[in-house]
């Protein structure tokens, strides 16, 4: 039977065209996909926002132009993946990749389907990670970011075969890599088949470590399970974001499972600092600045 489940498509190449309504693939569509379109929907907004750590009020402007990062305390609200890419790259730099994959249900998990469907509407994304080429401050590299509206960002079939794909022409680029973890962790509704995506973008790390390729793993809030204990944790430099919660599963499962209780703070970046788990902390508005840097030190033949 597990093979049988292995040998199931897990993903579909799709056509995108402006105008075709959002449909649902059915078993038969595999090979003849029907063209797909995604709109977003435009969240509603109030023109203020209360910081959830310090309760400060907040101007939405204000919050917007400084990166959604409050003002008083540096909290650091959630940022969608291209709202993060538009805050690392040079303008009009990024090529965007691989955006015909399409996950599929071989499962068959019960409303799995609808799930998808909601997560794409929600985001305005066909799967939960945004991956291409682009430059930061001159620099080209090959750039991955979770959607956290996008089912928390799990990784699944497609959300491991983007990954791999975009480590695998890093290598023949010659490109450093940088990926920005937003996840839940492994999704649970393509069962084994998300487990094994933990191994294979860990073998696609290895390959580009022997190709002598940089890997800088950025870790934001939350970054928990199969990709806490996969390729998140595997860059040769990993930076984190102030007080990211990061772990492979939550203290209240530890309980439940061992009966133990976390130290306080036990999850956050800084703890995991201080531990040897995190190189570097740095702040949403620093961080293009910092992956410069970073990027320019270990570029070929500098």
């Amino acid at each position: 039977m597990l093979k049988d489940i292995f040998k199931k498509t897990k993903y579909v190449t799709i056509q995108s065209t402006p105008t075709a309504p959002v449909q649902k693939p059915g078993p038969s569509d595999v090979s003849q996909p029907e063209p797909m379109t995604v709109r977003k929907k435009e969240p509603h907004e109030s023109l203020w926002v209360k910081c959830p750590k310090c309760g400060e009020v907040l101007s939405t402007k204000n919050l917007e132009e400084n990166a959604r990062v409050c003002t008083a305390c540096e909290y650091h609200f959630r940022i969608s993946a291209r709202a993060r890419l538009r805050l690392l790259v040079d303008e009009n730099s990024f090529e965007e990749w691989n955006t015909e994959l399409l996950s599929l249900d071989p499962m068959e998990f019960p409303g799995y389907q609808d799930k998808l469907l909601e997560a794409q509407e929600k985001s305005g994304m066909m799967e939960g990670v945004l991956t291409g080429r682009a430059k930061i401050e001159g620099i080209p590299v090959v750039l991955a970011f979770n959607e956290a509206s996008f089912m928390m960002g799990s990784m699944g079939s497609v959300v491991g075969e983007k990954i791999v794909r975009a480590i695998e022409r890093a290598i023949g680029l010659r490109l450093p890599v940088v990926i920005f973890s937003t996840s839940g962790g492994a999704r649970m509704q393509e069962g084994i088949l998300s487990l094994y995506q933990m191994a294979k973008t860990s073998a696609a790390l290895g390959r580009l470590a022997e190709n002598r390729l940089l890997y800088i793993s950025v870790l934001t809030n939350p970054t928990f399970g199969g990709v806490t204990a996969s390729y998140a944790s595997l860059g040769d430099i990993i930076i984190a974001e102030p007080n990211a919660l990061i772990g492979f599963t939550g203290p209240r499962v530890i309980m439940q499972t061992i009966r133990q209780e976390l130290p306080a703070g036990a999850q956050t970046a800084e703890f995991n600092q201080k531990h040897g788990l995190i190189d570097l902390i740095v702040g949403r508005v620093q961080m293009r600045s910092a992956l410069a840097r970073l990027l320019l030190y270990h570029q070929e033949g500098a």
